[in-house]
């Protein structure tokens, strides 16, 4: 049987027409009408997470996964596994954190034993936590003379195996890495990863809608079927060439069914 690959919009990317259950309603037809048939939680305003599944599953758009923040793990986990059931969904991802408060590798080290908690205690429910990467995790540590060391992200997967990595390709590129290395060394470990794309513009790095940018997706999509990857999740931050994050998840949406997805 072949295998089935979900391609999912990441909710923030239409955050600012999502913050009222009536916006939210007609935002997931839209999502639906796009040809989004899954679509992660994040950047949606207040609203019961049995309520939220309900729209959601209504217009057609199943939930698989969300994003949930540090704080929330920390104060409340039984709270934080609660919602995940009722959204009806089984990955959770912090998605970032106040870089400013850690230091030091020992600081980075602890904080990677705390997620590391997190993950076990999920994991028990069925529940499997993962961390969404930005650009400051390929920060290195441990240069000597101007040589070797170890970025953040190395270091936060080196110290966990019940952590999940939700790469988002976007940030590894801008981080100055190789999205296709990164796919591959997290084989098994990598189910749902982050679609964003990068231009110019002005002489300014900027998003762009996936395949109107300069990442070669082909050879991405390819490296993470290889490492076990079913969700492919796309991802707009900002929309500065279509000012219109319909029109570019649409897009995005339109190259990666061309590019067999």
């Amino acid at each position: 049987m072949a295998t089935k690959y979900n391609v999912a919009a990441q909710l923030y990317s239409l955050r600012d027409f999502l913050k009222v259950p009536e916006d939210m309603v007609k935002t997931m037809a839209k999502v639906k009408k796009m040809g989004y048939d899954t679509a992660q939680i994040s950047g949606v305003g207040p609203i019961e997470p049995t309520e939220l599944n309900k729209i959601m599953t209504r217009a057609g758009v199943r939930p698989i996964g969300a994003h949930v923040g540090l704080n929330a793990f920390r104060e409340n986990i039984n709270q934080v596994i609660a919602d995940c059931r009722a959204w009806g969904i089984a990955y959770v991802a912090i998605p970032w954190l106040p870089r400013e408060e850690f230091k030091t590798p020992e600081d980075w080290k602890k904080l990677f034993k705390e997620f590391e908690g997190y993950a076990k205690t999920c994991a028990r429910m069925r529940l499997t936590v993962q961390y969404h990467n930005h650009m400051f995790e390929f920060e290195k540590f441990g240069i000597k003379n101007g040589t070797g060391g170890k970025t953040i992200l190395d270091m936060l997967y080196s110290n966990t195996t019940k952590l999940q990595a939700e790469l988002d390709f976007g940030w590894v590129a801008r981080g100055g890495h190789d999205p296709v290395a990164w796919a591959k060394r997290m084989k098994g470990r990598l189910d749902q990863v982050h679609l964003k794309d990068w231009g110019v513009k002005n002489n300014e790095p900027i998003w762009r809608a996936i395949g109107e940018g300069g990442i070669n997706w082909p050879a991405v999509i390819a490296a993470c079927k290889a490492s076990g990857t079913r969700d492919f999740i796309v991802e707009q931050d900002s929309c500065p060439i279509t000012n219109d994050p319909f029109r570019s998840m649409a897009i995005s949406r339109q190259n990666l069914k061309k590019m067999g997805l």
